[in-house]
């Protein structure tokens, strides 16, 4: 449970119009935002990264031109949590009053190498614009990384009310997708709490349960929060669902790898949870997609996230 059972997560971000830039640090506080408060060490660290976020909104907010020079000055590991929210704040510039292309101007350069992050954060956009899922970036198969931000935009800002309903509403491969992202969120609303994210788990619908790991594996290898000890811990919570908390370790591995940035809880989680070395798990994300990489379809990402379980069972 979270730490003030009484104490509703504060879902603050309908007081921010898309025209109220910059959107300001409180909104990464736990105990602001009725999360999890009883892990520090692990309550700081994910704290910094939606800082991160956070900060790299509000510099896109301020550099309409070239965004790269001012993303670079971010710290090397949390570069990629920067860029996602400069990637929110693009795509908010893509819809709202016309059709731009500043996902396209971040995606180039520089920002190749957080091609996962951009995506992941241009979903974020759904949120706050309340608009219909979805309204996806182009690039191929990757677009669909975009309704995994939609889901941790969701929940992060909506809580276990807002992940209950979403789990409720199974309808088919899209809400898997988003669902992978709330369980994402979960990581930081429990601030890793591994019985605290398996209870949450355990309260949803069956069908529900396997994304959800999937977005707590993708959130441990990339985010952290635990130690080698607590990282042992979570296959055996997800049980049958351990096949779907590795494939989102890979996915993690993948971006880290691109980026060329590969933390220490990215390589352990990547060790103790698929086995290998971040640098192979990153391998088979790409070996796994490189005849899926031209389609726009949801099923080719579907294919995608399959590939990367059935390699990981197959070590297990």
């Amino acid at each position: 449970m979270l730490q003030k059972a009484n104490k509703p997560v504060r879902n603050d971000l309908g007081a921010f119009p898309v025209q109220s830039w910059p959107l300001p640090m409180r909104m990464a506080d736990f105990e602001h935002r009725g999360f999890r408060c009883t892990r520090p060490e692990a309550r700081a660290l994910l704290e910094r990264h939606a800082r991160s976020f956070l900060t790299g909104f509000n510099l896109a907010a301020r550099n309409r031109g070239d965004l790269h020079g001012p993303l670079a000055a971010v710290t090397a590991e949390e570069r990629g949590f920067a860029y996602e929210g400069a990637a929110m704040f693009a795509s908010m510039l893509d819809v709202v009053p016309a059709r731009r292309r500043a996902l396209s101007q971040l995606l180039a350069g520089p920002g190749d190498g957080y091609t996962h992050l951009i995506h992941v954060g241009a979903g974020w956009t759904f949120a706050p614009m309340r608009l219909p899922l979805p309204r996806l970036p182009v690039t191929p198969l990757l677009r669909w990384l975009a309704l995994d931000g939609a889901g941790f935009a969701e929940t992060f800002f909506g809580g276990p009310a807002a992940l209950t309903r979403r789990c409720a509403r199974h309808t088919g491969e899209r809400w898997e997708a988003v669902v992978a992202g709330c369980g994402r969120a979960l990581w930081f609303l429990e601030s890793a709490d591994v019985d605290g994210i398996a209870a949450a788990i355990e309260r949803q619908p069956f069908a529900a349960r396997a994304p959800l790991w999937s977005g707590i594996g993708l959130a441990c290898g990339y985010a952290g929060g635990v130690s080698p000890q607590e990282m042992d811990r979570l296959p055996v919570a997800a049980g049958v669902h351990a096949p779907h908390l590795r494939q989102g370790v890979t996915f993690a591995a993948g971006a880290r790898v691109r980026a060329g940035i590969v933390p220490d809880h990215t390589t352990l989680a990547c060790q103790r949870l698929v086995g290998v070395s971040a640098e192979t798990a990153a391998g088979w994300t790409d070996t796994d997609a490189e005849d899926l990489l031209t389609s726009t379809e949801l099923p080719a990402y579907m294919e995608w996230r399959a590939r990367l379980r059935r390699r990981c069972d197959a070590r297990f």
